[in-house]
């Protein structure tokens, strides 16, 4: 969009789908011959791409969208020189190619007229209808805060909501960000770096969360470029010396056409190349990549059937790998991915990995939500036709956007909001779980008994004391499995509150924000570290505090208080010379200490509470906890514990999640003999192959 305008000259170099020529673009757009019934050159290419996805389409629909965008746009330029036009023309080709129907199409020339031109959402519901409408204000919505650092929260928070009324949006801004990343050349380094990692942390996940395949691999080779040039140019290097050798997949792909010719099975046999950073984490996992790796053998058949009929084809006639067998069309992914996966071994020893899918699966692969058309009217009925009841309840939504949803009214502040919705959108699978009264509930992997009682039961899981799992008594800590039933138990003292330690149990956004929010309420048995109902409702063994004896001594309460206890708070582990403030808790006989910027701080201000001053003491050992990103590989683990050993630091505990997409993020507690040595200790950590981030934790060990 106009915020994020900018000139060709991004580094990918893709394969398979021809660039189109923006000049040449904007030239048409600019002296084109148009007629009164037909469509203007320049939007040429869009109506081709489009007619192949819906032969019988209404394109003078488009024909009116593209008059009023060119006209509107006309005088404004982007930054590489081209007619800003060009913009809105890429981002529809991109959508036309994904197999949108008209309706998005006509949004998406239209999606910046409103913000940047004269045009008003009268005139475009005038002229294309209420959904057109719809779509260009949920769009225009999301530019209405400025890109910065502190804005992205608040920005990401209004694109949910937008999204959650209609999937279509998220589509739109998606294609996009998608174009802005391609021209992002004529940027500065530091912005481009900043828009990579945004585009990172929450559009590549939220483009995963939507199956949008298309989209998401080729925005992950684009920030593989900008923010880790020298492996993306090795991997280019290996693609490139692979692309001239030997074809082992070729081969494969040939025998495998043949065994199905002769079995009477019709299907389509093709080897699709895997993108940048797919060769690169394959690299990582394996340490050298062999001829076979460097792609995938794609079957397409015409029914579910079939894929099963090829599977038994391919495991007789040769020899399988059963530990890469996966069945996603019996129990498909959260973002509506169907597909059975497997591999088997050539002759010449290859391991060719195998995809079965349908057509119709295949394009849902690629497109995601894109290729369900709209979701708002039934097969057959007008395109802009308006929901009969005037609610917008999206089929095509799933269950984890629901969830966000849901949360993101309730979290407190924007970046509580933002980092709850990276760690939700870190989760790559989710569960469902049985109700004891019929119902279901969808959770993320990993989720306890704490994430169901309230997903179940709201603020009212506050007086929860355990659960029953699958007919037996659980503790709140229990981790959940597909499949089960679930009864949360909740105590008739509707006072009782949670427990700090339930944050450690919690995997979902709606949970924490609820037990944070009632903690925060609760200041004294939060910081005292105490629940609010009795000490036995969850009987599993309390992990080790992370605040430690105090480093900080009170500065104008010693004389006041001399027997105070002092000590470090756990949600920001500040550690010598940060800047920080004290908080009395108990009545005054301790004081907490955070660091001046942690969010703790202003809530607790915002309720009354009086910081007390205080200040470092003589001593200058600490503790601090450290979150750690990479991308998986074998003996990452065993590397960063040597960095962490070679800078005198001592791991007092260590949390390693689950890996999701080859990512893997590492939570180390350390103590360190001097405060000092901190920068060194990130640095060194930073260095390790495969880290690509270090910072310090804003949250207890292991909440996140």
């Amino acid at each position: 969009m106009s915020a994020e305008a900018t000139s060709p000259g991004a580094p990918i170099r893709r394969r398979g789908r021809p660039r189109i020529d923006l000049r040449r673009l904007g030239r048409a757009a600019l002296f084109g011959p148009v007629s009164r019934d037909r469509l203007p050159d320049a939007i040429a290419h869009v109506v081709e791409a489009h007619r192949a996805h819906h032969p019988d389409a209404d394109l003078s629909v488009l024909r009116r969208a593209y008059l009023l965008a060119e006209t509107s746009h006309r005088g404004q330029m982007r930054k590489s020189g081209e007619p800003y036009i060009t913009h809105p023309l890429a981002v529809t080709l991109i959508l036309a190619e994904l197999g949108a129907e008209t309706t998005t199409l006509t949004a998406s020339l239209l999606h910046d007229t409103v913000e940047d031109t004269e045009v008003t959402l009268d005139q475009v519901r005038e002229e294309f209808g209420e959904e057109v409408c719809y779509l260009v204000d949920g769009v225009t919505k999301l530019e209405k805060v400025d890109y910065g650092a502190a804005a992205e929260p608040e920005t990401f928070r209004k694109m949910l909501v937008a999204t959650g009324d209609d999937v279509r949006v998220m589509s739109i801004k998606l294609a996009d960000r998608l174009h802005n990343m391609r021209t992002l050349g004529v940027m500065r380094p530091e912005k481009q770096a900043r828009i990579a990692k945004v585009t990172r942390d929450v559009l590549i996940p939220l483009a995963e969360r939507l199956g949008v395949q298309a989209l998401k691999t080729e925005l992950e080779d684009l920030v593989f470029a900008i923010l880790h040039p020298e492996e993306y140019a090795r991997t280019d290097a290996l693609i490139a010396a692979a692309a001239d050798g030997p074809d082992p997949l070729g081969a494969t792909a040939e025998n495998i056409a043949s065994v199905l010719r002769e079995a009477g099975i019709s299907s389509e046999v093709m080897v699709r190349p895997r993108h940048f950073v797919s060769v690169h984490r394959v690299r990582i996992k394996r340490g050298e990549l062999r001829g076979s790796d460097f792609g995938r053998v794609l079957v397409l058949v015409g029914e579910d059937a079939d894929c099963y009929a090829v599977l038994g084809e391919l495991h007789t006639c040769f020899t399988p790998v059963i530990s890469e067998f996966k069945d996603f069309i019996a129990a498909p992914k959260f973002n509506l991915y169907q597909s059975l996966h497997t591999a088997v071994v050539g002759p010449d020893g290859e391991v060719a990995e195998i995809l079965i899918r349908t057509h119709r699966m295949h394009k849902v692969a690629e497109a995601g939500v894109v290729a369900l058309g709209n979701p708002y009217v039934s097969e057959g009925a007008p395109q802009t036709a308006e929901p009969s009841d005037g609610e917008r309840a999206d089929p095509t939504r799933p269950g984890w956007l629901s969830r966000l949803l849901q949360w993101q009214q309730s979290a407190p502040d924007p970046d509580t909001f933002w980092t709850t919705l990276r760690a939700d959108l870190a989760q790559d699978r989710e569960i469902t779980v049985f109700r004891t009264d019929g119902g279901m509930l969808g959770l993320p992997a990993g989720a306890s008994c704490v994430d169901a009682a309230y997903a179940q039961h709201g603020d009212a899981a506050h007086a929860c004391i355990g659960a029953r799992v699958n007919g037996r008594l659980a503790t709140l800590s229990t981790v959940l499995k597909d499949g089960d039933t679930v009864q949360p138990l909740l105590a008739e003292d509707a006072a009782s509150g949670p427990s700090p330690d339930w944050l450690e149990h919690a995997r979902t956004p709606a949970a924490r924000i609820a037990i944070t929010g009632w903690l925060d309420a609760h200041p004294q048995a939060a910081d005292a570290g105490q629940p609010g109902a009795p000490a036995d409702r969850d009987p599993q063994p309390s992990p080790p505090a992370v605040p430690e004896t105090a480093r900080a001594r009170t500065a104008t309460a010693v004389a006041e208080r001399p027997d105070a206890a002092v000590r470090l708070a756990g949600c920001c582990t500040p550690v010598p010379p940060d800047e920080v403030t004290g908080f009395p808790v108990r009545g005054g006989a301790a004081v907490t200490v955070h660091r001046l910027e942690c969010p703790a701080v202003a809530r607790m201000e915002a309720v009354g509470r009086a910081p007390v001053a205080v200040s470092w003491g003589d001593e200058q050992a600490c503790r601090v906890t450290l979150v750690a990103e990479s991308f998986g590989r074998p003996r990452l683990l065993a590397d960063l514990t040597e960095a962490i050993a070679g800078a005198d630091a001592a791991v007092i505990s260590a949390t390693v999640e689950p890996p999701s997409e080859q990512r893997v993020r590492h939570t180390y507690t350390l103590r360190l003999p001097d405060a000092a040595g901190l920068p060194a200790l990130m640095r060194a950590m930073r260095e390790v192959p495969g880290v690509y981030d270090v910072s310090r934790a804003q949250h207890p060990a292991g909440a996140l």
